[in-house]
């Protein structure tokens, strides 16, 4: 069996306070642990946790990861924006025109998200937390399938996307032009390998995808930080 996705982390300078923004907005259940720190338990089976730990390095420049909130009326979409800004989230511009018609917010740290206009096929069926939407080449869309085994839902004209057989979120990747990079990304994904398989197998089999290793001694978690071919860091860990 392949690695599975077991949380998108953040990098929070709050890391409890960030929590209880994610926890308000998306209405998931917040746990302390001494492994994870603090983290978001998903909705259902087909979810992944959302998980935040400290740093004390400063957001810089956008980030190359955000979540896609979907609508199911104007009214919803007006409620969830109303939401998310008494919780503590602003408005902000990362350059959307009008007719585009979602609302670009921040949270507390300034970590972008987007709540989707009704009506998006796009995301239909795809709940509340519609999409991880990421910047990023045709070439790592198809690297993350393969890494994930989840099929290719999407694949035009170098943007993709991908989601989990078993329904939930999308992953998806814009295509070029890609943005700078001007610091440390702030979001990751956090894979782990299953109960029965062989986590040293797996780092390799990932490599052969095309992916490096950033360090290949597992930190005191037992994890492995790679990158992934366009250079975004992410991590392995064995299973607790």
């Amino acid at each position: 069996m392949t690695c599975q996705l077991f949380a998108v982390c953040f990098d929070a300078n709050q890391p409890a306070r960030l929590a209880r923004f994610w926890s308000g907005v998306l209405d998931r259940e917040m746990i302390d642990d001494p492994h994870e720190g603090v983290a978001l338990l998903p909705g259902d089976g087909t979810g992944f946790r959302i998980r935040f730990r400290p740093t004390s390095e400063p957001k810089a420049g956008q980030n190359r990861l955000h979540f896609d909130l979907t609508s199911t009326s104007p009214e919803d979409q007006r409620q969830t924006v109303a939401g998310a800004l008494e919780l503590g989230a602003r408005h902000t511009d990362v350059g959307q025109r009008p007719e585009e018609g979602h609302v670009v917010l921040a949270d507390p740290e300034g970590n972008e998200f987007c709540v989707i206009r009704p009506g998006n096929e796009f995301l239909a069926g795809c709940g509340f937390l519609g999409a991880v939407s990421c910047d990023g080449s045709q070439e790592v869309g198809y690297f993350w399938s393969k890494a994930l085994d989840w099929p290719l839902v999407w694949d035009q004209d170098q943007e993709t996307a991908i989601r989990s057989p078993l329904g939930g979120s999308k992953i998806t990747w814009g295509g070029p032009p890609l943005m700078p990079r001007l610091g440390r990304d702030r979001l990751h994904f956090d894979l782990v390998t299953p109960a029965d398989g062989d986590h040293r197998a797996e780092v390799d089999r990932l490599l052969s995808l095309g992916a490096t290793l950033v360090d290949p001694a597992p930190d005191e978690t037992g994890r492995v930080t790679m990158l992934d071919p366009d250079g975004n860091e992410f991590t392995v860990a064995t299973p607790r």
